[in-house]
């Protein structure tokens, strides 16, 4: 335990002096904000190339960032899902205008994010998250995966995989993948669809757990004619037991660390006519700052918030746990307002001690965000890291090798 007690205090210290970091986000089930603010027409504008979502780009293809209206005050492009982030250096131009990495080409069989925050006259900020994956070879196969390599996680943390082609021969492949831990506890796998693959104990992961995620994927046959490339051990570690309570009609958030209260926050969740899930959520994702656009889930023009700050993704559908500073401040604790996300009482740029700054800085991956007496469902299994929601008997049950 002090092992981990001295890496918490250093992810803390890394926390507090981490780069700015962005993404496309939108909130609620259907992926609507919280508040609904057009973006003035003088804000930057900024492009990525590949376009967000954009498969099989060839190694050789060209990767540019661009802003209009503004300059790009930070780029970080980073290649995620494969062990650890491996972050590509690149150089901004001189006018601001531009940034192309330093060397190339990428590498094939990887996942890459792009986020990018510019800045306009009025030091107004602008932020923009893509991804894009690099070609893989046809008769391959590579399952893109989370946590990262010596990460530090919360408790309800889930070994989750994502594979690029659809799997057909799911025996061979589970076998090939083994999750263990110390102190050792039972691990078992569940497969949704083809594509994805999750493991997890039956509780969650005792604080100070060690956990192994071996990979001996190399030369396994996921589907007629498709093989694995992987051969690699990944390790990471569970530190201390956050698990915090929304409570929908108290509009309350309780936090709860290594079992006792540490707080109870005024919060907001969503309206009767777009609830926020009820069920057990893991962060996912964490933001400094994140833009939410309805534009990206079919809301038109109704909203585009460039700077929501101390944003936690917590499903991918779009719900997210965020600092909300355009609501006024007798809203928290009092009324629901949000299209589906959970937010607490923030100020614009986050620098500020507020709820949603203590919050988002006891955070880590893994925690778990509990919602409890909202109106709508509880959170599909596989919406995020939602798996908590299914019982264990029916978890065993989703595996290939029973």
């Amino acid at each position: 335990m002090k092992k981990v007690a001295r890496r918490l205090r250093r992810a803390a210290a890394g926390l507090a002096t981490a780069a700015l970091l962005v993404a496309a986000a939108a909130c609620g089930q259907s992926g609507t904000a919280l508040g609904e603010r057009p973006l003035p027409a003088d804000r930057p504008v900024i492009a990525v190339t590949p376009l967000d979502g954009a498969r099989g780009v060839r190694p050789r293809s060209p990767v540019r960032v661009t802003v209009s209206g503004g300059r790009l005050e930070r780029v970080r492009v980073v290649r995620t899902g494969d062990a650890r982030d491996r972050p590509v250096a690149g150089r901004v131009s001189g006018d601001g205008r531009r940034w192309r990495p330093l060397a190339g080409p990428f590498r094939l069989r990887g996942r890459y994010t792009v986020d990018a925050v510019a800045v306009d006259r009025h030091g107004r900020r602008t932020a923009r998250h893509t991804t894009f994956t690099t070609f893989v070879p046809r008769h391959r196969f590579i399952g893109y995966f989370r946590p990262e390599h010596r990460s530090l996680v919360g408790t309800g943390m889930i070994v989750s995989f994502e594979f690029n082609r659809p799997v057909t021969r799911r025996a061979a492949v589970e076998r090939g993948i083994r999750v263990t831990a110390w102190p050792p506890v039972a691990v078992a796998a569940h497969w949704f669809g083809g594509r994805r693959l999750d493991f997890r104990p039956r509780a969650y992961w005792r604080p100070g757990t060690e956990v192994s995620v071996r990979l001996r994927l190399r030369d396994v046959q996921g589907a007629p004619g498709v093989f694995g490339v992987q051969h690699k051990t990944v390790r990471f570690t569970v530190a201390r037991s956050q698990v915090s309570r929304l409570d929908a009609a108290a509009h309350t958030l309780t936090v709860w660390r290594d079992g006792r209260r540490a707080a109870t926050l005024p919060a907001t969740a969503g309206e009767p006519a777009n609830p926020t899930y009820n069920g057990r959520m893991v962060i996912m994702e964490r933001h400094e700052v994140t833009r939410m656009n309805g534009d990206t889930v079919g809301f038109g023009g109704e909203y585009d918030i460039e700077d929501v700050p101390h944003a936690m993704r917590l499903t991918t559908s779009g719900t997210f746990l965020h600092g909300n500073y355009w609501a006024p401040p007798s809203t928290f604790g009092v009324a629901n307002t949000s299209h589906g996300c959970i937010s607490l009482r923030d100020v614009r740029g986050g620098g500020a001690p507020t709820p949603a700054r203590w919050f988002y800085e006891s955070s880590l991956i893994g925690d778990v965000v509990e919602v409890v007496r909202s109106a709508d469902r509880t959170v599909a299994p596989d919406n995020g890291l939602g798996g908590w929601n299914m019982p264990w008997r029916q978890w065993r049950t989703g595996s290939a090798l029973r």
